[in-house]
């Protein structure tokens, strides 16, 4: 790699690192290309993107970024997951990890807060950006829809009794 080459690759990291919200580094000792390639795919998926990195460079791209306090880190054959929706990237990455023993969960961070294996797999737990927003809505809507079914029976029942008082006079 020439020194214009190691420039850009610095570069494209860091724009990678503002861009995202949530980042897993990762040791991917003894993982196929084949392996590696359906792990692309499976973050591909979900929003995220998982990119094999050169720790040197990689460190350097770190710098002044939020994600600074993962540089230590970055030794070994280290690849990240990095996405907008930080439970999406860890989500994908555990998963592989538990089912595939060589992709081992080094560290990983939510802005400036380093987590440890740990916190990737509580992380990894929580719901979604998205599955949490049909939460939200589902919660907003309930009550509006419990408030519009009390305005309307009570208006309901005013006019079935004034409808009895009418057909109680006409028959009178």
């Amino acid at each position: 790699m020439n020194r214009d080459e190691k420039q850009q690759f610095v570069a494209e990291m860091r724009e990678v690192f503002e861009a995202a919200e949530g980042l897993v580094v990762t040791q991917y000792k003894g993982l196929t290309v084949a392996e590696i390639t359906a792990l692309r795919a499976q973050m591909r998926e979900s929003g995220a993107g998982f990119k094999v990195t050169k720790n040197r460079l990689t460190r350097l791209a770190l710098e002044g970024t939020k994600f600074a306090g993962l540089a230590d880190y970055f030794t070994g054959p280290t690849a990240i997951g990095y996405s907008a929706d930080p439970a999406a990237v860890a989500k994908v990455a555990a998963k592989f990890a538990k089912s595939n023993d060589k992709l081992v969960l080094v560290a990983g961070a939510i802005g400036e807060q380093v987590l440890n294996e740990q916190g990737i797999k509580a992380l990894a737990e929580l719901p979604s950006l998205d599955e949490l927003r049909a939460k939200m809505v589902g919660m907003i809507q309930t009550p509006a829809q419990r408030i519009a079914t009390l305005t309307s029976k009570p208006a309901g029942q005013i006019a079935q009794v004034l409808k009895a008082y009418a057909d109680k006079g006409e028959a009178a």
